[in-house]
Order: C-alpha cells, then sequence, then structure tokens
C-alpha cells in the first residue's frame, strides 16, 4: 500500500484561495455538493466554471498508470468518480481495446459523457458499487471518496477493495502541515472527509484498503 503520485504529470493550475474563500458560502456548497450543472458547468463559485475535455490534462498521465501497472488490451478498468469520462476516453485512445468502466453519483455528468464513453459509464455510488467481486485489474478513484461522510467514505473504500484484484489507486484531500490544513479548509468545496496524511493511513488500513495512493493539498 505504497504512496505513490501518479498524477505528477497532471498540468498544475493557479488556485486563487482567497477568492474562493470569498465565495464559499453555505449556499455555494449546497450546491457544489448536489454535482448537478451548476457544478459542473455553472459559475465558478459552485466548481469547475465549466468541465470540458482537452488532451493536456490525462495524456500525459496516461503513460504513468500503463507503465506501473502493466496495462494491457486485455485490462479491465474501473474509475469511481468518473464525471464525463475523459480519463477513461484518454485511455481508451492511448491503450486500444482496453476494457473500461465508469460510474459516478451524477445524472448530469453521465449525460454529458463523451460520446465515445457513454456506454461504458453508469450512475452509482461509490458506497455500493454495483459490480461482483474481484471484477476489475485495476480501480481508480481521483478526489472523489472524500465526498462522502467518513462513514460512508470507509465503506467506498471497502467497495473498491472489494471489486478490484488487488490493484488499485485512489487521491483524497489532506494536508501534512498546519498551514496545508489552513490552506486545505479555504479551498475546499465538497469534501466531508478530509484528515492528516498520518489519519489517512490509519483509515485505509481500517477499510481493510491495501492500493495505492496520494494526496490531494491545493
Amino acid at each position: 500500500m505504497p504512496e505513490m503520485d501518479l498524477l505528477k504529470h497532471y498540468p498544475r493550475t493557479h488556485r486563487n484561495l482567497e477568492e474562493r474563500l470569498q465565495q464559499k458560502t453555505a449556499e455555494a456548497r449546497r450546491v457544489a455538493r448536489e454535482f448537478g450543472k451548476d457544478f459542473f458547468d455553472g459559475d465558478r463559485k459552485y466548481g469547475y466554471g465549466g468541465f470540458s475535455y482537452h488532451p493536456r490534462f490525462w495524456q500525459p498521465v496516461v503513460p504513468d498508470f500503463q507503465k506501473y501497472y502493466g496495462l494491457t488490451s486485455k485490462t479491465f478498468l474501473l474509475d469511481v468518480g468518473c464525471a464525463k469520462g475523459f480519463m477513461l476516453h484518454d485511455f481508451r485512445q492511448m491503450i486500444p481495446g482496453i476494457n473500461v468502466c465508469g460510474i459516478d453519483v451524477s445524472p448530469y455528468a453521465i449525460e454529458n459523457a463523451l460520446g465515445d464513453i457513454k456506454p461504458f459509464v453508469k450512475v452509482a455510488s461509490a458506497e455500493t458499487l454495483p459490480f461482483a467481486d474481484k471484477s476489475f485489474d485495476l480501480v481508480i478513484s481521483i478526489n472523489t471518496i472524500h465526498n462522502l461522510p467518513k462513514k460512508a467514505c470507509l465503506r467506498a473504500l471497502g467497495e473498491i477493495q472489494r471489486v478490484s484484484r488487488g490493484r488499485a489507486f485512489i487521491t483524497v484531500d489532506a494536508y501534512r502541515t498546519p498551514e496545508e490544513k489552513k490552506r486545505m479548509e479555504a479551498w475546499n468545496l465538497t469534501a466531508k472527509t478530509y484528515m492528516h496524511v498520518e489519519e489517512w493511513k490509519i483509515f485505509f488500513k481500517k477499510a481493510g484498503y491495501t492500493g495505492d495512493y496520494f494526496w490531494f493539498i491545493p
């Protein structure tokens, strides 16, 4: 269960923490946590402020996953929290024949998924993944399970473990220092579970999660 930064080639974006803090009202958080149109394609104060595909995001990342996990055309891959399927699209583009599947809690995201990905994605919760045990060679979940309350987050980790064949990679909101915690609290809009990295490691063990992991720290 190593700490592994497989997103090191994902483009870094500037985050205006002061602006986010000013806009982060209780209403803005409520709307964001519905994960509907406003979160993806509405005003920036509710989330992305426009969520559209660009190859510069995931195409630099896919080769790192491919090399580390030995992904091939025979691999079965699940993305928990797939949104509009951008990452899955790039996996299919760069590893022809790979078998992909994605779930997201947002009907809006699934309805607006990329056309070539729509047959492979569905609305579902990370708490109750609609798949049999050991269905996937690799399960990926990027900045998703931390949006659940702690008990539900624990169940989601157990579900990821259950449907994987032993390999998984997740990222979660975390911090290492008081300053990073302050930045996290200023930036966080949707996460209901975020902890110190050492607390997360204990949490992973409690859930029985044995996959790989890394942190999102603004």
